[in-house]
């Protein structure tokens, strides 16, 4: 090795390996092929270094938290050594001491981090006196589930609900053996301001939090012969449902998904990019008005609940500025319910079910704006996560299904529908409504800036013969506020603002697979692919949509079906 490349490395188990802007050791670490284990660290949150799991020994024999340790030229570190191993093993069971170790029921028991370092490292005994608070609850959100007494403090959740998405819904109390993470005053999650994202239990590794189940409740209405069960599937489900059964990232499984749900016992299954199209042409429409009518603008989307909440909670100066629209899974759910007035299944009750992967999707379900007749819109809200549970429940080969298409008379989503799922989705599609795109203006919007995974892009697109329109689009809620303090100090201007909670959008929903640092790429491909490979690619060449304007929707009906106000 030259001299010059001696300078830029360190040695990682005897191996050199080139230091190339990495923030910490552990990323040198596992760039040379060494999995390190963590239960606090990801790399898009800060450093916290509170597990120790992740601790390397140097030549002089001195321990170190590699994820909080910059690495340096000439360092020389060893991941596996008698010491490290015995210090690990102590760590786990000192956690374990304090956890309910009732793993057999517990509802992360499958990919459980901390289960499976125990399982790595050997611990079959833990030589302390157990302590934990078991069967301590706080079940009060329709989203999320606290367990205080699976929590071992990492800090991932509090780190989350701050650094991103900017609520400071939880936090660390107490100190040393009284420390907890809880909301304020030990208040119930509902009663705080949780806006049900649900990224605390993404990043959880433990059981901490998790999702809400809604799988039994399911299971009788599937199982009640008086009841017509409905079903949609929301665009980003279908690029992360085959993470759950070792498929290829970001493989595109709508046909298998559709296969499942059949034999899964669901009486009518259909594609929520159905809905999609519906809030493009009525957000295009409503962004149109406002735009050539001088009315107050920017305009926001409204199909993300847990943004909804977000400015509902923090701005309610910007309620005239929030799409009037409902979510697709709301319209179409809308529509669903019209649409079985008409008889057709007799004296028989008919549930709408919606597979979404969005937790804030069960809370927004309960939502009075979302009623018709004194009766939800949509009766059930379950995550990919859930659906995948349900699959496995019943022995299905779910890899070995064969495709099936959509049931009519809503067999037809556009590819604009289709792409809604990820970050600038809900604004490319509402351009090509605007513009009345063409394949090669479709081709042309992919590249204007309005597709990619940084937290705000900004895009400005001709309008008319001399104006144009500035949008920007946001995911994360903290950039979100960010973008917001701007608007009101007249730093930035802007026509039209998409937001969504999770970053890079419903293809990373806290109901999907977890992916905080993995798969975005493959996912939005996959959507994107779908978009492409799609007959009708915006929502005005859908002939379901036109033909749905034309009856069911027709006069008032459409504003009074699809509009919360």
């Amino acid at each position: 090795m030259s001299p010059v490349n001696r300078k830029k490395t360190m040695i990682v188990n005897g191996i050199p390996v080139l230091i190339e802007g990495e923030k910490n050791i552990l990323d040198v670490i596992r760039k040379a092929g060494f999995d390190v284990p963590t239960l606090c660290y990801y790399s898009k949150l800060s450093t916290f270094g509170a597990c120790r799991m992740c601790i390397v020994e140097d030549k002089r024999g001195d321990i170190m938290a590699s994820c909080s340790t910059p690495p340096r030229a000439g360092m020389e570190i060893k991941t596996n050594t008698p010491r490290l191993r015995e210090y690990r093993k102590m760590i786990l069971e000192l956690m374990l001491a304090d956890h309910n170790r009732d793993c057999i029921t517990c509802e992360k028991r499958q990919n459980c981090e901390l289960k499976e370092l125990a399982e790595r490292f050997g611990i079959d005994s833990v030589r302390f006196d157990t302590y934990s608070l078991d069967g301590l609850k706080d079940e009060s959100s329709p989203a999320i589930i606290r367990h205080p007494d699976k929590c071992i403090l990492c800090g991932d959740c509090v780190r989350m609900c701050d650094e991103i998405q900017h609520i400071g819904a939880i936090d660390f109390v107490n100190r040393g053996s009284r420390m907890e993470v809880q909301p304020a005053f030990d208040m119930p999650i509902a009663e705080s301001n949780c806006v049900g994202c649900g990224q605390c239990a993404a990043v959880c590794p433990t059981a901490a939090i998790t999702i809400r189940s809604n799988v039994q409740e399911l299971w009788e209405m599937l199982y009640d012969d008086n009841t017509i069960v409905q079903v949609q599937v929301a665009p980003a489900v279908r690029v992360a449902l085959g993470d759950e059964f070792d498929m290829e990232k970001g493989e595109n499984v709508m046909g298998k998904i559709v296969a499942a749900l059949r034999r899964l016992g669901f009486d009518e299954v259909y594609d929520t990019a159905t809905g999609a199209d519906l809030t493009v042409i009525e957000e295009a429409g409503e962004f149109v008005r406002k735009l050539e009518n001088g009315e107050k603008l920017p305009l926001f989307t409204s199909c993300c609940p847990a943004w909804f909440k977000f400015a509902e909670t923090y701005h309610p100066e910007l309620a005239d500025n929030i799409s009037s629209c409902k979510s697709p899974m709301q319209m179409f759910g809308s529509v669903l319910k019209e649409r079985a007035k008409d008889g057709q299944y007799g004296k028989k009750k008919v549930k709408n079910v919606a597979i979404m992967p969005c937790t804030a999707k069960k809370i927004e379900v309960a939502r009075k704006e979302f009623t018709m007749d004194g009766e939800r819109t949509v009766d059930l809200a379950i995550t990919t996560q859930e659906l995948a549970d349900m699959i496995r429940e019943v022995g299905m080969d779910f890899e070995n299904l064969q495709p099936e298409a959509i049931d009519m008379p809503f067999g037809i989503g556009s590819g604009a529908g289709i792409i809604f799922g990820v970050t600038g989705g809900v604004t490319e599609a509402v351009l090509r409504k605007i513009i009345n795109a063409d394949r090669v203006q479709m081709d042309e919007l992919a590249f204007s800036g309005v597709r990619g995974f940084q937290g705000v892009k900004e895009v400005t697109i001709p309008y008319g013969e001399d104006r144009t329109v500035s949008i920007a689009i946001v995911s994360g809620l903290k950039n979100a506020e960010n973008l917001i303090q701007a608007l009101k100090s007249g730093e930035v201007h802007y026509d039209f603002v998409e937001v969504m909670a999770c970053q890079g959008g419903c293809i990373a929903g806290a109901g999907q697979p977890f992916m905080i640092d993995r798969a975005r790429p493959e996912r939005s491909q996959g959507m994107y692919n779908a978009d492409k490979m799609s007959s009708v690619r915006t929502p005005q060449g859908n002939p379901i949509v036109e033909a749905l304007y034309n009856n069911l929707l027709a006069g008032d009906n459409a504003h009074r079906l699809l509009h919360y106000k």
